[in-house]
Order: structure tokens, then sequence, then C-alpha cells
């Protein structure tokens, strides 16, 4: 995922989450909201503490982002999305991370 791809400013995530239209199953929540300031699509991949130490927390930011860039999906290109994982995302296996969450993104693109 590039750089430009990112979202890091605290201010622009919690504007996303209350005012973003939402998605969510088991194991995702999305937040999905139009940004006329930016020619891109951008993530924001959050993970709680709660979901394990640093490296299981990272090991899932990777996947996540993995599965974002291998996706043949086509993204808006002035929207936001805030992904949150939570805590049964643990149970999963790759695979069925990438279908859960492909599922997901393809209901917020109809």
């Amino acid at each position: 995922m590039k750089k430009l791809n990112i979202i890091k400013k605290e201010q622009e995530i919690n504007d996303i989450i209350n005012t973003g239209k939402r998605l969510y199953n088991r194991y995702y929540y999305i937040y999905n909201k139009e940004n006329s300031n930016n020619k891109y699509y951008r993530f924001c991949i959050c993970v709680s503490k709660k979901l394990g130490n640093a490296v299981i927390r990272n090991k899932n930011k990777r996947q996540v982002k993995d599965i974002i860039d291998k996706s043949n999906l086509t993204f808006k290109s002035n929207q936001d999305y805030v992904i949150i994982l939570r805590k049964d995302i643990n149970l999963l296996n790759f695979d069925q991370k990438r279908d859960e969450l492909l599922s997901l993104l393809k209901q917020l693109g109809e």
C-alpha cells in the first residue's frame, strides 16, 4: 500500500467514523466516506490492543494491506475507508480473512 493511500490523522479518522457509511460483520467494521480533498482512495487499518500483542496486531494489519493491494476491486478515487479489526479475526486463516473482507468491500462498492 502506497503512503499516499494511508490515513494517519486522528481527526480525519474520527470524522469518517462519526459521519461515514458503515458496514460490518463478525470480523470487520468498515466505515466509508467521500473525500473531496484528495484524488486518491485512502485506507486506515485500526487494531485494538485487545486483539493480541504487537506481533499479532502487526501481522493482521499486514495481511489486510496485502488483501487490499492484491484485490481486483476498483476503489473510487475520492473515498476514504477505515477498517477496524474485531477480536474474532484471530480465529480465521488468511483465505477466510480475505473472503470476509472482500465481501464487505464489494457491498460498499455497490
